[in-house]
């Protein structure tokens, strides 16, 4: 195959917006067909974005055999079937973060490790600005890595909104903390030891709005965050270590197709006189991430992250919870 060929589970909007536009700009991938339950609504998704077939049901696609992988961006509630479903039928499945609602729901996915290439999309992992911020801590730029702290916030009290059900996974953490505990593995590269959070809670949905985390790696080294979705949008990472500081501007929404900029300080001046502003290419890192995948799936390279990685993710998220509930430091295990 010179190509990956596509399917995609649902026409929801981080697929519609985002990852499926990104697939089509990939140099790999193509997409070939989507799935709803509405049959209407999957061919006018179709018609707008000028894949070939729409199906009426997920089972449908998934029979599908002139599709090689899918994309899953269903519920979070829905990932772990939906993804065993579609390794059964011999697809790569990449599964839109988090890939399940608990660690035990995760560790389900086992049972299909290594018969096909399953990855959490986390696009942010592929993105150049974040591949070069690492190399920058590789390198000893910063000197010793001490701090990674992160702020991710935006704003949606729309009782329809799926993010505001707690059935199906919604909240700010399983949402949205996802993404500066994954800064915090990617750029120390390590583990959590343990952690602690505050969580407040929305009266009317009961999901977590304002969540607040401390993550422990160990020999001195720890990512602080906060995360909300009853805020005004706001989000940065800073990277600080012995010798220098670190900051992504955009560091998760990253626009699409856009120039991104760093910012490289050696704290010589507090009113930013020692900062070295970088710019990165212009790419779409829903893109990358597909080419990625791609290259594992076609056999060209090994899956950058599998299922042990996303089950570790759900181990920390799973401990962030236990810990409001204790009050205490909490093991990741």
């Amino acid at each position: 195959m010179s190509d990956l060929r596509w399917g995609v589970l649902s026409t929801a909007r981080i697929g519609t917006e985002k990852v499926i536009p990104g697939i089509q700009r990939s140099r790999r991938g193509r997409v070939t067909a989507i799935a709803s339950r509405d049959l209407g609504r999957a061919e006018a998704t179709a018609a707008a974005l000028k894949i070939d077939k729409a199906y009426g049901s997920y089972e449908e696609l998934l029979a599908d055999p002139d599709i090689d992988a899918v994309y899953n961006p269903l519920p979070n509630n829905l990932h772990v079937d939906l993804t065993l479903q579609a390794a059964a039928a011999g697809k790569a499945v990449l599964c839109e973060k988090p890939i399940a609602m608990t660690k035990a729901d995760a560790e389900r996915l086992h049972a299909v490790e290594g018969k096909v290439p399953v990855m959490e999309a986390f696009m942010v992992r592929f993105h150049p600005q974040w591949l070069w911020a690492r190399d920058q801590v590789r390198a000893g730029r910063l000197g010793e890595l001490r701090a990674i702290q992160a702020f991710f916030s935006y704003f949606n009290r729309d009782p329809a909104n799926i993010r505001n059900a707690p059935e199906t996974g919604g909240g700010a953490l399983l949402d949205i903390g996802c993404y500066p505990m994954v800064a915090g593995r990617f750029f120390f590269e390590g583990e959590p030891q343990r952690v602690m959070a505050l969580i407040e809670r929305d009266p009317d949905f009961q999901v977590d709005r304002l969540t607040s985390a401390l993550l422990d790696f160990g020999g001195g080294r720890r990512v602080d965050f906060t995360v909300s979705t009853q805020v005004v949008p706001y989000q940065r990472v800073q990277l600080i270590g012995t010798d220098g500081r670190l900051e992504i501007e955009i560091p998760f929404n990253a626009p699409q197709g856009e120039v991104t900029r760093l910012f490289l300080d050696d704290g010589s001046d507090l009113r930013g006189g020692g900062v070295q502003v970088q710019d990165m290419e212009a790419v779409d890192q829903y893109a990358e991430q597909a080419d990625a995948f791609a290259a594992a799936v076609l056999g060209e390279a090994p899956l950058p992250y599998g299922i042990s990685d996303a089950v570790q993710n759900m181990a920390i998220l799973d401990a962030l919870f236990r810990s409001d509930e204790s009050g205490q430091w909490e093991s990741v295990g």
